[in-house]
């Protein structure tokens, strides 16, 4: 017994000397950059540019003090090991859809995924109110007292360094639900890259800033950054004309939405969210849709072989009820590219959905001639799915996407197995594949 309340006498004199080696650490972090601060301050030392890249050192190093030994990525086990820390409370919270411990400290929370491993550290009490705003501006301002740029290496690497932080810190309150902290962190990163003497456009950081404040519906914060993105020929392969649409739409200007939507449709004709915008847009605006498809004919002079052209073509005209249109549009992809397997997947859906409508007809149809008619339609759209389905099926190497066309194989083999042997034969391949997800 004596041997076993000396062991727990001695990890409590273990943590006890591991919090005060945090406090120490925080305060050496505080004092060094009280003294930074304070050359940067007298008008004997600002004008040195050692005094600068010293103060942006420490207001560096006061940033990063709070978090002590811990890290992103770190297993619950090494910090443990490594930082020894007492938590003052612990709790399973949800962030971003994902359920988290959360350990609150003195000076911090830390949030550790399913996995165990450090996912986000949330600093409550900084050694000194925005750290990395002030020494973004001390290295600004050694920059500007380094006109031979002898410095500019190092400047560079801590102009990097910042923008980085910016953006882990970014990452960690959008994940905990702050657009607006997010959206502005993500500024701040793209600001810090702009630097000189780095001067360099992050348009991934514009790009996010904008997107957050989209999510956020900030329209006008929206505009100014996906704006940019648009100046610079970040697109996120037509992304950004989607969300430009939406800006516009909740600014109350229909027309410049409709505008971005078709620029970005001939800029990024395979972009699905701007081709459901334009479908979106036509289906409720009144317009007419010829305007959608001679877009789509633009496209394909341009790309004569791009069998994805015609696939999104069929999809565009299954959503505006034209089957027939459709049906014609994927059999032309799979004619540019017979190994296209969208296109078979394409028809096959769409020929699988039309069936579907015709067995509700049916089964609301009281005159039995027209029932049985109904029904003889419903039957020969049904068989005509699985010869796409089937060749789909051969094609896919995707196993979620091979499980998904099963399940319609297994659905439409169903109705016909007491057809033929080829056809149980069919439903049972099927169905032993579908079960397989």
């Amino acid at each position: 017994m004596k041997k076993f309340v000396a062991i727990l006498a001695l990890a409590a004199t273990m943590f006890a000397v591991n919090a005060q080696a945090q406090n120490k650490e925080v305060a050496a972090a505080k004092a060094a950059l009280e003294k930074a601060q304070a050359a940067a301050e007298n008008p004997k030392q600002n004008t040195k540019l050692a005094t600068w890249l010293k103060y942006g050192e420490a207001l560096v190093k006061a940033y990063a003090a709070p978090s002590g030994a811990a890290w992103v990525g770190m297993s619950m086990q090494e910090f443990q090991m490594l930082a020894n820390e007492r938590a003052q409370s612990e709790s399973q919270v949800v962030v971003g859809g994902e359920q988290m411990t959360k350990r609150v400290f003195a000076n911090k929370n830390i949030y550790f995924n399913p996995a165990g491993q450090v996912a986000i550290i949330e600093v409550t009490q900084p050694v000194v109110a925005d750290p990395l705003d002030k020494a973004l501006n001390a290295y600004a301002k050694a920059a500007e007292l380094d006109p031979k740029g002898t410095k500019t290496k190092d400047i560079n690497a801590a102009l990097e360094d910042i923008a980085s932080k910016y953006t882990d810190d970014a990452y960690s309150a959008y994940n905990l639900g702050n657009l607006k902290a997010a959206s502005e962190l993500f500024e701040k990163a793209a600001k810090a890259s702009a630097t000189a003497p780095l001067s360099v456009v992050d348009t991934a950081a514009l790009y996010n800033a904008g997107f957050v404040a989209w999510a956020a519906q900030d329209w006008n914060r929206a505009r100014t950054f996906l704006e940019q993105c648009e100046k610079y020929g970040y697109c996120e392969k037509g992304e950004v004309y989607a969300k430009l649409a939406d800006v516009a739409t909740g600014l109350g200007d229909a027309a410049a939405s409709k505008n971005y939507l078709e620029t970005g449709m001939t800029k990024f004709p395979e972009n699905q969210s701007v081709l459901i915008g334009l479908i979106n847009y036509y289906l409720t605006s009144g317009d007419d849709t010829a305007r959608l498809f001679e877009l789509f004919e633009d496209a394909k002079k341009n790309e004569p072989d791009n069998a994805s052209l015609y696939y999104v073509e069929g999809n565009a005209r299954k959503k505006l009820g034209q089957t027939e249109e459709a049906l014609a549009a994927y059999d032309k992809a799979t004619e540019v590219n017979p190994n296209y397997e969208w296109g078979y997947i394409g028809k096959g859906i769409a020929l699988y959905d039309l069936a579907v409508e015709l067995q509700d007809k049916a089964n609301n149809e009281m005159d039995n001639d027209k029932y049985m008619a109904l029904m003889g339609e419903f039957e020969k759209a049904l068989k005509g799915c699985i010869e796409p389905f089937e060749k789909a099926f051969e094609m896919v190497k995707d196993d979620e996407i091979k499980a998904n066309l099963a399940e319609y194989l297994k659905n439409a083999c169903f109705r016909f197995r007491n057809e033929s042997a080829e056809f149980q034969a069919k439903y049972d391949k099927y169905n032993a594949a579908a079960s397989q997800r």
